[in-house]
């Protein structure tokens, strides 16, 4: 093949690229589920964990499969696995969504998949961005109320503090992985 056609190539989505946003989706909300049951629900250690592992695995994820529209493809399919599965807020899903779209334009505007730096980035934008647009949505919904919203910030910021471990956490799995030849990029 010459260097037109694998660059031709590289940008359709091919077969195991999908299974690998499946997999990963599933494994995300497997582990999720895993991590909320044994720590007991909102213990802040458990908080923490689950956003370290899913922001771990995202970052894995976009260092595995280097295409525009990984991230949203991520989501939507968490987000199936989610209704599906937990009866998941159908009210917080377009968050995720419009979160991973901007932080997929803001790792092009990067330079793109290719640079270490833009996706650290994008994933850090995604997690504060959907985050933020869910308390917001929370903030319409039950702002008469304004403690509420209050102890939903300080449940969320506790979460956003695994997110930021989690980046380097994924950063050195990546790491990890390219010594043993798994990511080859």
């Amino acid at each position: 093949m010459s260097s037109a056609q694998i660059l031709t190539l590289n940008r359709y989505w091919q077969v195991p690229d999908l299974v690998v946003v499946g997999i990963f989706a599933a494994v995300v909300k497997v582990s999720s589920i895993l991590v909320a049951l044994m720590g007991g629900g909102m213990n802040p250690l458990t908080l923490i964990l689950k956003n370290v592992i899913f922001t771990a695995l995202l970052v894995v994820l976009l260092y595995k499969v280097r295409k525009f529209g990984t991230l949203t493809l991520f989501l939507v399919v968490s987000a199936i696995i989610s209704a599906l599965m937990l009866g998941g807020s159908l009210v917080l899903i377009p968050a995720s969504i419009l979160a991973g779209l901007i932080a997929e334009g803001v790792i092009m505007a990067l330079g793109g998949y290719r640079f270490t730096w833009s996706i650290m980035v994008g994933v850090a934008i995604y997690d504060l961005l959907s985050k933020s647009i869910g308390l917001g949505f929370s903030w319409l919904m039950m702002r008469e109320e304004p403690r509420i919203i209050i102890m939903a910030t300080i449940i969320v910021a506790i979460g956003y503090i695994g997110s930021i471990i989690g980046l380097f956490v994924g950063r050195y799995f990546v790491k990890e992985l390219r010594h043993a030849g798994i990511i080859r990029h």
